[in-house]
């Protein structure tokens, strides 16, 4: 009986877990270059033989890896990322991966973040613009040009959050190591003009936090089915 209590409990845990995950997704279906966050569960066994229990594990979070929609703006200095790649930019923690590409220049010629955080160059350090040559012309590559010159690149690193990663603000990910840049392929690039829309979708999203509701309700009514059985087993098998 009081094996029951423990499997409900452990459901209710993981369901908070994967309802708290799905409200970040919702609250983000508008943010640029956001990736989805999923759970993992898998079952843990306690005991052997007739005697094992299954419980549900907490969970373990995961990216999406699905590519949001591109979405034109005609700012010169929004980008997004075409492929499998991210940018990069320095924040107090260290280097963040990023697929949000809203860039804008300082009067000081940096390019930085909307936040004011230095976008990297394929070598990690802060991209320097001419701060009197106007908006930089971006070839696929990522190589910045101003007034016909080669100026700068923008970095493209190759990153695999894992399971359990740390989110910076929305649209950030702490990579667990130092960002590897990619060099020589074909198949990632950068669109000038363009940004990455959030690849969150709202009415799956809906759906499935009505299905966690559900499971949550018939849990906690299983919670108090085997809570009354224990009540009345005690009342019954105890001392009179």
């Amino acid at each position: 009986m009081e094996n029951g209590l423990y499997v409900a409990l452990s459901s209710q845990v993981a369901l908070e877990k994967r309802l708290n995950t799905i409200a970040d997704n919702v609250a983000n279906v508008s943010t640029v270059g956001y990736r989805a966050t999923g759970v993992k569960f898998e079952d843990v066994l306690s005991g052997l033989g007739d005697k094992s229990v299954a419980f549900v594990s907490s969970g373990e979070t995961y990216l999406s890896t699905q590519t949001g929609g591109m979405r034109q703006t005609g700012n010169p200095f929004d980008f997004a990322v075409q492929g499998d790649a991210w940018f990069a930019f320095q924040s107090p923690e260290g280097p963040i991966m990023t697929r949000d590409g809203r860039f804008t220049m300082l009067p000081t010629g940096e390019l930085v973040t909307l936040e004011g955080y230095p976008v990297l160059d394929p070598g990690g350090a802060p991209i320097l613009l001419n701060p009197l040559a106007g908006a930089p012309d971006a070839s696929a590559d990522g190589t910045l040009h101003q007034n016909g010159e080669l100026v700068a690149a923008i970095g493209l690193f190759e990153f695999e959050p894992g399971l359990d990663f740390t989110r910076f603000g929305n649209s950030g990910v702490v990579p667990w190591g130092p960002p590897v840049p990619i060099v020589d392929r074909i198949d990632v690039g950068v669109a000038q003009g363009f940004v990455e829309d959030s690849n969150v979708n709202p009415v799956m999203e809906i759906t499935r936090l009505i299905q966690v509701q559900r499971a949550f309700e018939q849990v906690s009514a299983l919670l108090r089915d085997s809570e009354s059985a224990l009540d009345q087993a005690i009342s019954t098998l105890g001392p009179r």
